[in-house]
């Protein structure tokens, strides 16, 4: 930076170091710790959770631009400790001995005295005996008075920014600024839920609740699962999986939702480090690694997680807003979320996404639109109609094909998770009718599953056994994708595929895997490129191996457009209940749908 700048210059024309003022020292602090209203919020509601609040009110006017009153019912304070309260680096909640032992969100001691610096900060608060209040505008702090409060601590603050007005030409609208502390509050809801919030807009004198979270009680899964329910909404966590496991002294505990209710973007993804609301780059990568080979690239999981661990192994002092964290042993934290996630979704078997149903329904439309008679009509109606047809109407059964009428070995097949396989549509989807209702099946995207997960089982259990070719299939690439593929040739001959080079740019298929039978070699090449380009050098060999194999797996399985038989597709729908992961494809995509028949019936006006 070689800009000349008068103020710092001397009589002799050179630098010179001064000592800043104090009302300069907090805003420069303030510069770091509150960039929006939604940091001023997120510091105050800390605070009251750190007092052991029970409920706790936010009220918003203009987005948090003129006004942001926090209240609470916590211990409170006395109004010896009001000034402290405004000095820089007081605070409550660590005695400055240890920085690598933090138990509570705030522990600098700056964040009031920062507000206090860029807006007009009030406090009232009460602990025993008489409530006290003290205020402070532009850092000049007035003298602590009497107040009028039952218990707890209200924060005002309005005017925020008026004393460096440069930095309100910076704020978002006031409904995008609005949005932001909503996110705030939804955060330390999710993980508080023992703990009630309300969050209301107050603008123009008027009161309207934007958010409100009352607050939970059992034990931590269902209080969490409750108040999941209210913040991101019934379909999470009617389709997500409890997570619970420990190891190497960390312990992972919330929710994760099913491949199957994948999202378009990463914004229902919440990860929490002991209850602290963190944006680490490294967690988000190992929940992006634990759903590696059931998503596609542009699908995001959904997930709420929360990573318990010692306070000495993890150092929350590493960013000005406490947004990111550093673990001692990094490796271990990631290897413990990859681990319990991909253990849990394979405990779900083949179970997929109620929201597939759902929208499935919403996909059918009736030809015409009537209106529902009533009751007394339907009476009516009745009344008028032969006595053959007022009886109880006859249902119409087709009998199945004797082959598959003949089934000794299964007397009732309806009864398994899938139901039973009744007729190929499109020489594509096998319709099954189970107990409750029928289920739509993609045979290709279901076995092609299935041969994932058998592929990958071969591999671990004794190698994927390779089938040599009588005639070697000869493939002629360019010069640089015949380099990138025999760079690969020793991980490739892993999973039962050796290439060769056969002169020039021309490679030679020796063996293929014996599980995919006759394949088009070229087709496989060209698709195992593709692969080998989007995961680029920067992924773990059996990454870049599962990846692969997920891409053989399209070759060998059940092709759209062939024709199965009965005892086939009740092959497959058995398979499916017995394997992993089946109820969606290698790209994310649900395998089956499942629709019950009071769903059925509601289509046709019966319910």
């Amino acid at each position: 930076m070689t800009l000349h700048t008068p103020k710092i210059t001397g009589a002799s024309g050179r630098p010179v170091i001064r000592q800043l003022d104090e009302a300069a020292i907090n805003r420069i602090a303030a510069g770091e710790v509150v960039e929006r209203p939604a940091s001023a919020v997120k510091e105050l509601v800390e605070n009251a959770l750190d007092a052991g609040a029970g409920r706790i009110q936010v009220d918003i006017a203009d987005g948090g631009k003129t006004l942001i009153r926090v209240t609470d019912d916590g211990c409170g304070m006395g109004a010896e400790d009001l000034p402290l309260a405004l000095s820089r680096h007081a605070t409550s909640k660590i005695d400055g001995s240890d920085l690598l032992d933090i138990r509570s969100f705030g522990f600098r001691g700056e964040a009031l005295p920062s507000l206090g610096a860029v807006g007009r900060l009030t406090v009232t608060s009460r602990a025993e005996g008489e409530a006290a209040q003290i205020a402070c505008e532009g850092s000049r702090i007035t003298p602590v008075r009497p107040a009028a409060l039952t218990r707890g601590t209200v924060v005002e603050l309005r005017d925020l920014f008026f004393a460096t007005p440069a930095r309100l030409k910076f704020l978002r609208s006031d409904r995008a600024e609005m949005q932001a502390v909503t996110e705030v509050i939804r955060r330390l809801a999710m993980a508080e839920p023992q703990v009630g919030f309300t969050l209301r807009d107050v603008t123009g004198g008027e009161s309207r609740v934007l958010f409100r979270a009352d607050p939970q009680s059992g034990d931590l899964f269902d209080a969490l699962q409750s108040r999941l329910a209210t913040v991101i909404g019934r379909d999470f966590t009617d389709n997500a999986l409890r997570i619970d496991a420990e190891r190497e002294g960390l312990r992972l505990q919330g929710y994760a939702a099913l491949p199957t209710y994948s999202r378009g973007s990463s914004a229902q993804q919440y990860l929490f480090v002991n209850g602290r609301p963190v944006l680490d780059r490294m967690l988000y990568g190992a929940l992006r690694a634990a759903y590696f080979d059931v998503l596609s690239r542009d699908r995001h999981p959904a997930a709420v997680l929360n990573l318990i661990a010692d306070p000495q192994r993890v150092d929350v002092n590493v960013h000005p807003a406490k947004a990111e964290v550093r673990f001692r042993e990094p490796d271990a934290a990631r290897s413990l979320i990859i681990t319990a996630l991909k253990s849990a979704l394979t405990g779900a078997g083949h179970r997929a996404s109620s929201t597939v149903g759902a929208a499935t329904l919403q996909a059918f439309r009736p030809v015409y639109q009537m209106d529902r008679p009533s009751q007394p009509a339907l009476s009516r109606a009745f009344a008028f109609q032969a006595p053959g047809f007022a009886e109880e109407p006859q249902v119409a059964t087709f009998a199945p094909p004797s082959e598959e009428k003949a089934q000794p070995h299964d007397e009732h097949p309806q009864s398994h998770p899938l139901g039973a396989a009744r007729a190929q549509l499109h020489e594509n989807y096998i319709v099954a009718q189970t107990a409750t209702g029928i289920v739509l099946v993609d045979q290709h995207a279901a076995h092609e599953r299935l041969v994932y997960e058998r592929l990958k089982r071969q591999m671990t259990d004794s190698g994927i056994r390779a089938q040599a070719l009588l005639i070697p299939e000869i493939v002629d690439l360019s010069p640089t994708d015949a380099a990138r593929l025999l760079d690969a040739a020793p991980a490739l001959a892993q999973i039962g595929l050796t290439v060769e080079p056969f002169g020039g740019s021309a490679v030679a298929i020796r063996e293929t895997p014996a599980i995919l039978g006759p394949v088009n070699g070229a087709a496989l090449l060209r698709d195992i490129l593709d692969e080998l380009a989007d995961s680029g050098d920067s992924q773990l060999i059996q990454t870049r191996i599962d990846a692969i194999l997920s891409r053989m797996a399209c070759h060998g399985s059940v092709r759209s457009g062939r024709q199965m038989r009965p005892e086939e597709m009740n092959a497959l729908l058995r398979e499916m209940e017995a394997t992993p992961l089946s109820g969606q494809c290698n790209h994310g995509r649900p395998t089956y749908v499942e629709l019950s028949l009071h769903d059925i019936e509601r289509l046709f006006g019966r319910r």
